[in-house]
């Protein structure tokens, strides 16, 4: 396991026990048979909070190494596998709960992560869609993702609020709930979590909004048109 992906893995067990008591308030009531997909899951994070309250899990990502680290903590309930978050290995409806956590800022195309989480899940069915929100101003909203980008080459661009409620209606899913909620990051500790170093390092730290700032994260709860409401 290379040290990134070891350090993402200890700051996702960091955080578990306060992201499950998060989707277990966003996603309850659960009833225990439902089948939950975690799309774009890296080392499991989020299939992993929704493990104790569902009787199946599925992580999907294009990582090998990530879903080899997700695999060694992985419960029983939950299987970790190979696959593209915009065109996922599944039929129409296999899902009753889909979610994907962090990953639209990482895609090229966003819309097709959003549209592959709607045709997955069964009508009636519950989407999750959690991601740090970019700015409505556009030099803000560039300027962010020239840091972010130049900090992770694998950063695309941070969405705002409205361009991800934008998605969710044009695949006719119903925003049950929606929170933006603060995280505060300590600049060092986030240039730590991709290993960045010497010169590098400093380049980036140049680029960033302070030592201490703060991201805005959202926080989505869809319902899939169609079928009976849950």
């Amino acid at each position: 396991m290379s040290d990134v992906v070891g350090y993402r893995v200890a700051l996702q067990e960091e955080r578990a026990a306060a992201l499950g008591l998060r989707v277990q308030q966003l996603l309850a009531p659960f009833d225990g048979t439902e089948r939950a997909l975690d799309s774009g899951c890296g080392a499991g994070a989020l299939a992993f909070a929704l493990a104790p309250f569902v009787e199946s899990v599925v992580g999907v990502d294009r990582s090998e190494e990530l879903l080899a680290a997700g695999r060694e903590l992985a419960p029983e309930n939950c299987e970790l596998i190979t696959g593209d978050a915009t065109a996922l290995p599944f039929e129409y409806g296999s899902f009753d709960i889909a979610g994907c956590m962090r990953v639209l800022h990482h895609a090229q195309r966003p819309e097709l992560v959003v549209s592959e989480l709607a045709r997955v899940t069964r009508p009636g069915g519950r989407i999750l869609v959690i991601d740090q929100l970019g700015f409505v101003d556009p030099v803000i909203s560039a300027e962010t993702d020239r840091f972010e980008q130049a900090r992770d080459p694998s950063h695309v661009r941070l969405l705002p609020d409205q361009d991800i409620r934008f998605l969710l209606d044009a695949n006719d899913l119903e925003v049950l709930t929606n929170e933006i909620t603060r995280e505060r990051r300590d600049l060092e500790r986030y240039l730590d979590l991709v290993r960045l170093e010497g010169e590098e390092r400093r380049r980036v730290r140049g680029m960033a909004p302070g030592a201490v700032y703060e991201v805005e994260i959202g926080w989505y709860v869809a319902r899939k048109r169609g079928g009976l409401r849950t």
